[in-house]
């Protein structure tokens, strides 16, 4: 009709016959469903292709926001847990759990691969539909092209992009091996059925064993995820954590785990256990966390930056899916609320600092918290070469002093491993002998020692310092330990030393139990020293609030630092602080006392204390609003939409300015979608799926192929390259930003071979089921003709074989690290660069052999 009435208009006659328009020359108006709205005969043509690409384009970002609403009820349909009541491992007791309905597996090849292919598979759907249930190769070849994207290049940007020295495993590989199976199995099944069975003809029950497929992948992945096939001995390892949790989703609201160890630590967390209300953080977690990262901080937090940073602690530690990063990915990439909590950088540094080391009473270090990548070895796979401390001293006249470097993790290989001092307050020459070098740990080596040379001038100065640095070179297969820097004191021995306090005031809780006041020995440490001590009440009262009195404190020979320890009553009453004076007197052995001979100790209250905890546990449920993904109002939905990175207009870039103008009309139309928390999110689900990804999937197709239609581009081409890539740059981020923050590589690469697999079966079988059902009820056959898609397919194969291969050898060879992801620099970097070759190779030979370039007998 619409062609019907554009004849009609160009063929009317006027007054000036130079204004007709050659009806010849309007092509490629019958290509779509909806398009071209408008008469776009009088455009030139460079001008409508440009219009059509960047249409194209746009849609782009429309369906990866609407993609982000998609995923968010995924997340809220596959987080459903259950109340189960289980006897705790080891013991008599019944504890009511909470676990999740939805196996991982079975959800991410079901839901969370439709929610990250809608797109693909719902333009093999519109094709079909748009033919009149004939083959057209955009929908299909779409499918493939974007299976070699998300294999190849996607997978060789993530094995790049891990930090140096670092590695990420497949976790779960029995999973990726059936899945890994089915990513080529699947493509050469389409080989079968379009060129060896019945060549261009797709027969029903070949449309329905494809699409039968799919239940049987999603069975064995499951049996894989299981273990059923294997006989294995569960050990649960009892473990005593406390909490800072939130109950319900696994995503939505997050867990932190904090063990009595005294350090963090996220190692295997299933998301299926808690012991907490919904919604609700635990305060008991909380008030260590700001115990521990206080201590770090002298105290200098206030109770929001305290908040802040706990919020942030749960986010790096907890677990996250696909599903999470790709939904956070489209929201950079389109100036969105951010799934995160904001910091800044000082503040990250504070819980960096606090994440390392502390040190403990006896000047050892000790572990305050660990992340997930405590073992630089990664197993075994890297030597890490330190100091065997990180200080030490030396008497001036002693002549020398030796450091030992020891080497852990990987002991069987060469390394060497570069040292050099570095002046503090002692200066090279003067006060010792520099020295820059190189030392090798040979096989079978864990242990080197580093003489430096003392210079002793006989004359009295203050205690000095200099420094021992390490290097490795990272191709050398070692990574540098904690402990890569050695503070070396040199100590005037021709003086016994000045005693005084290290500050003038300290601060300890009241359930602290002892007050240990460090008292610190400088300028000598020659001979047996001693120095009296006495109490002096001031708010607190000997006998009440203190056990004080007076007492003796002796220093050995070399002693530099010594604790009074004074016991602290905890009354568990209501009270301001109090505080008492510590004085050193009657210094003897030569010592004297010096500046700082007294120090107040302050006793905080706790139940002040407390009030400090709970601003801080109110200020973090606060911020854990930031870590939901999706509103449960309209309201919200409309606020996010219509401000700038969802109304956080302070950490905004200029960036989220200018994509958030660009995409504003997309994000204000799909806030009319039902927010997830209605019907428990299949409402959205179905919303988002049937209405506004499959309506922009249909714009799309015929964006593409008149696009093509326009530049004289084959749809093959068009799709394996602009709509394939346009489809699948979101799943680029955001695997690239799980490899990095994830301790494994599933929720990067091992999700992308399932995908690709999901992509065929329900991709192709499904429309191919359907147009196969409607030909056999015509009684004719449904034709499709293996032509390019046929060598597509098999040279995507081909590739897709070579890719496996090296992610194989990639984890058994030591050279690479035993790691899909990750590893020696040079290595990875050449991972990466064959990979995408592999897809520039696959890219190149599909469009050679579509414009006949090459000719290859099928």
């Amino acid at each position: 009709m619409a062609n019907t009435t554009i004849s009609s208009l160009l063929n009317q006659t006027t007054a000036a016959p130079e204004t007709c328009v050659n009806v010849a020359n309007y092509f490629c108006s019958d290509k779509g469903i909806i398009l071209p709205i408008f008469v776009e005969a009088t455009w030139p043509i460079g001008l409508r292709a440009f219009l059509y690409l960047f249409a194209m384009l746009y849609c782009f970002m429309g369906v990866a926001i609407i993609a982000d609403v998609f995923m968010c009820s995924i997340e809220v349909i596959t987080s459903k847990t259950k109340t189960i009541s289980m006897v705790k491992p080891g013991t008599d007791i019944v504890e009511e759990v909470e676990v999740r309905i939805w196996n991982d597996t079975v959800a991410n090849l079901t839901l969370m691969a439709l929610g990250s292919s809608a797109p693909e598979i719902l333009l093999s759907i519109v094709g079909i539909i748009k033919t009149g249930f004939k083959s057209e190769e955009l929908g299909p070849s779409t499918i493939v092209g974007s299976a070699a994207f998300n294999l190849l290049v996607i997978t060789g940007v993530c094995v790049s992009s891990i930090p140096t020295g670092e590695i990420r495993r497949i976790k779960a590989v029995k999973v990726f091996a059936v899945t890994a199976f089915f990513s080529i199995f699947a493509y050469a099944w389409l080989y079968i059925v379009l060129v060896l069975n019945t060549k261009d003809v797709m027969d029903l029950w070949e449309a329905i064993v494809t699409f039968m497929f799919f239940p049987i992948l999603v069975i064995l992945a499951y049996i894989a995820d299981k273990d059923y096939c294997s006989r294995r001995v569960d050990v649960e390892k009892e473990t005593d954590h406390l909490e800072l949790g939130m109950g319900g989703s696994q995503h939505d609201q997050p867990r932190l785990q904090f063990s009595n160890s005294s350090y963090i630590s996220h190692e295997e967390y299933s998301g299926a256990v808690t012991e907490l209300k919904p919604g609700h953080v635990n305060k008991q977690s909380v008030s260590e966390f700001v115990k521990e990262i206080s201590k770090y901080s002298g105290g200098k937090l206030s109770p929001e930056e305290a908040a802040k940073l706990a919020a942030l602690k749960i986010q790096e530690n907890e677990k996250h899916d696909r599903s999470w990063y790709r939904v956070n990915a489209t929201r950079w990439l389109v100036g969105g609320r951010k799934v995160s909590v904001n910091v800044n950088n000082s503040l990250k540094e504070k819980l960096e600092g606090s994440q390392v080391y502390e040190k403990a009473k006896n000047k050892d270090e000790v572990p305050l918290i660990i992340d997930s990548a405590s073992d630089l070895s990664q197993g075994g796979t890297f030597s890490v070469v330190e100091f065997s401390a990180s200080s030490c001293a030396v008497m001036e006249s002693q002549g020398t002093v030796e450091v030992s470097v020891l080497r852990s993790g990987r002991t069987n290989t060469r390394v060497p491993f570069r040292y050099e001092t570095i002046d503090g307050t002692a200066e090279a020459g003067s006060d010792y002998i520099p020295q820059k070098d190189v030392l090798v740990f040979e096989p079978g080596e864990s242990m080197k020692n580093i003489k430096i040379v003392i210079v002793d001038d006989n004359q009295w100065e203050a205690d000095e310092t200099f420094f021992v640095k390490l290097s490795v070179d990272p191709d050398s297969g070692a990574v540098l330990g904690r402990k890569s820097i050695n503070e070396i004191t040199i100590i005037n021995d021709d003086d016994p030393g000045v005693l005084d306090f290290t500050k003038p005031s300290f601060i300890f809780k009241e359930s602290a139990g002892i007050a240990s006041v460090p008292v610190q020995r400088t300028k000598g440490s020659d001979g047996v020293i001693s120095v009296k001590w006495k109490t002096k009440d001031m708010r607190a009262v000997n006998g009440r609030d203190y056990v004080g009195g007076e007492g003796m404190l002796e220093f050995q020979h070399g002693e530099t630092e010594k604790n009074i320890d004074i016991q602290i009553f905890d009354d568990k009453d209501f009270e301001k602080d109090e505080d008492f004076m510590v004085e050193l007197s009657d210094a003897a052995g030569g010592a004297m006392i010096g500046r700082q001979r007294r120090t107040v100790i302050t006793i905080v209250n706790d139940d002040e204390y407390n009030g400090l905890v709970d601003r801080v546990l109110t200020i973090v449920n606060v911020n854990m609003d930031h870590l939901q993904l999706a509103s449960s109002t309209w309201g919200g939905q409309f606020r996010d939409a219509m401000n700038v990175n969802g109304g956080d207009v302070e950490n905004a870039t200029t960036m989220d300015y200018v994509m958030h103008f660009l995409t504003f009309g997309w994000k204000v139309m799909f806030a009319l979608t039902p927010p997830v928390n209605f019907l428990g999110g299949w409402l959205t689900f179905l919303v988002s799926l049937m209405g506004f990804i499959f309506l922009l999937t249909v714009i799309i197709s015929d964006l593409a192929t008149t696009f093509g239609c326009l530049i004289d581009l084959e749809d093959n081409i068009t799709a394996i390259t602009l709509v394939a890539m346009g489809t699948s740059l979101p799943d680029l981020f955001a695997s690239r930003t799980a490899a990095k923050a994830e301790k494994y590589a599933d929720a990067s690469i091992g999700n992308v071979t399932g995908s690709n697999s999901v992509n065929v079966f329900l991709g192709l079988g499904l429309p191919w089921l359907i147009a196969s059902i409607y030909w056999e009820a015509q009684g004719e056959k449904f034709a499709v003709p293996a032509g390019s898609l046929a060598f597509s397919v098999m040279a995507y194969s081909i590739c897709a074989i070579l890719c496996i291969i090296l992610l194989v050898i990639r984890r058994i060879v030591p050279a690479f690290g035993r790691a899909e992801l990750g590893g020696t620099p040079s290595l990875k970097y050449f991972s990466s660069f064959l990979m995408a070759m592999l897809w520039v190779l696959y890219i190149v030979l599909a469009i050679l052999e579509t414009k006949k370039v090459i000719v290859v007998p099928l």
